[in-house]
């Protein structure tokens, strides 16, 4: 009697089991990978109407502190963006020019990079910034007035933000990632006074996870907290 298959046939469902198997481990590493904020946020920088506020220049060069633009970040839930107002206190007409003149800062062209400025105060128009840092519909907003009176730094969420010409996505800002700072405050809270002070806080942060320390203002607000941020569902999900 002829044999229908030649023996080495018999390795095929070997083959296959190893096949599917590598198949469905790519496709869940693939997915683990490129699903996750890691891969989709971190980096993300959309464009800003008149090429954007410079953070490098006005928050790194002059030296402008956090709150000046984002006056209710120590009250309120959001971290508001400044009014047009606000903008064209020092975006008037010739004004800032007269500041910056002298300065590495100043720049000829500088009158018709800002015209938008000027333009939009003029319409009594809102000027139409592109959000980059957003939680999801199911997430509450994140209190940003809870986290700096705690001592959290704008550097541990957003980055040296005033390195940043144009201001992108530094962290994932995923729920891991929000539960990795809750499951240990210690290495991140900072002295109230020092939460938008940047680079202090890049090099206080780094020297301490070094060092393995952990600094008295930080403990203070640990023992306040007991040691206990919130991780239940329902405080950061309706």
């Amino acid at each position: 009697m002829s044999v229908l298959f030649p023996k080495w046939s018999n390795a095929f469902p070997t083959i296959f089991a190893i096949a599917a198997l590598g198949g469905v481990t790519t496709a869940v590493g693939g997915f683990w990978y490129y699903a996750t904020p890691k891969f989709w946020r971190v980096g993300y920088m959309p464009t800003q109407p008149g090429g954007g506020f410079n953070h490098q220049i006005h928050a790194g060069k002059l030296g402008m502190d956090c709150r000046y633009c984002h006056t209710k970040v120590e009250k309120s839930y959001e971290a508001n963006i400044p009014n047009v107002a606000t903008c064209f206190g020092c975006h008037a007409d010739g004004k800032l020019n007269k500041l910056a003149e002298g300065t590495e800062t100043y720049s000829p062209s500088h009158k018709t990079k800002t015209q938008f400025v000027r333009d939009a105060y003029a319409q009594d128009a809102s000027i139409p910034w592109r959000r980059v840092h957003k939680v999801p519909d199911y997430v509450h907003n994140f209190p940003h007035h809870v986290h700096v009176a705690a001592g959290v730094s704008c550097y541990s969420c957003h980055g040296r933000i005033d390195t940043m010409p144009i201001v992108h996505h530094a962290e994932p800002m995923s729920m891991s990632w929000c539960l990795d700072c809750h499951r240990a405050p210690e290495k991140v809270l900072v002295p109230v006074d020092k939460v938008t002070d940047l680079r202090w806080v890049q090099d206080d942060l780094t020297e301490r996870a070094n060092a393995g320390v952990i600094t008295p203002a930080a403990q203070k607000v640990l023992d306040a907290i007991q040691k206990a941020p919130p991780e239940n569902c329902g405080a950061c999900h309706y």
